[in-house]
């Protein structure tokens, strides 16, 4: 079993996230989503770690402004000058990811940390708003959660990286992986976050749910719009969402009697 506490992880469950401040409604991952999200009630907003060429840390998740702002050009190309002009759907600007942290003090960031360049300035961003206890660090890269957890020099919530949920996950299929078992709760990881399903195979099981709480870890599943889908894992018993849907969200859980908005709510 984990013997470490983490504050991010603290509050009533199931956890509701507010994937990039709900996407489903509007101008992702920009102030004006997770103000959204805050006033519906949502504490736990995820977010993303990229950085511009002069290593300003911006809240963006595509690797390019192509998709979501009306410019063009590769962040991690751009000088901070020039990203700044760009706008979320022609009309928001990108945050800092530190200007987030900031606004909402009382708000927990489930931050993915999308390339290395992105490391340092998140470091110096947690520091300096002393976010620690409210973050937590994922990544699709095993070694950018090393290196991140590394800068940082304490410890703090995060999710297993691609390895640890594949070895849960084989936890979880097959008999025999004790000692597996034992390697992932002396990690000192608390959380899995994991896709229902992944190339065809179901990876969000009651089989995983159960394994991943004997050890005393928690599972959160992303990313989900699908009110009927919302029901069935929780009634597996996951722990948290996220949602792109984050009305959808709300109203399933406040439905079942689960939803516990934050103190921000509107």
């Amino acid at each position: 079993m984990l013997s470490r506490r983490f504050a991010f992880l603290d509050h009533p469950g199931p956890l509701a996230f507010a994937h990039r401040g709900g996407a489903a409604e509007g101008a992702e991952n920009s102030a004006a989503a997770f103000e959204r999200a805050v006033r519906l009630g949502y504490t736990y907003l995820e977010t993303d770690a990229r950085a511009t060429a002069d290593g300003v840390l911006l809240a963006f998740h595509d690797p390019t402004l192509d998709r979501v702002t009306d410019r063009r050009g590769r962040l991690s190309e751009l000088p901070y000058r020039e990203a700044a002009r760009a706008r979320i759907g022609g009309e928001h600007e990108i945050p800092l990811l530190e200007d987030l942290l900031g606004t909402w003090p009382e708000a927990r960031f489930n931050i993915d940390v999308k390339e290395a360049g992105a490391i340092a300035p998140l470091a110096d961003a947690i520091r300096r708003t002393n976010s620690y206890e409210r973050i937590c660090l994922t990544s699709f890269s095993d070694e950018r959660l090393l290196m991140a957890r590394a800068a940082l020099g304490r410890e703090v919530c995060s999710a297993l990286g691609p390895r640890g949920v594949a070895a849960l996950r084989a936890a979880a299929s097959t008999s025999g992986y004790g000692r597996l078992l034992a390697r992932l709760s002396r990690a000192g990881v608390p959380c899995a976050q994991v896709p229902m399903g992944f190339r065809g195979l179901r990876v969000t099981t009651s089989r995983l749910v159960r394994t991943a709480h004997a050890i005393g870890m928690q599972v959160h599943v992303w990313t989900v719009n699908d009110r009927a889908r919302m029901d069935g894992l929780l009634d597996l018993g996951v722990d948290g969402i996220m949602t792109d849907d984050i009305t959808g969200l709300r109203d399933v859980l406040d439905r079942r009697g689960q939803w516990h908005p934050g103190r921000m709510a509107a």
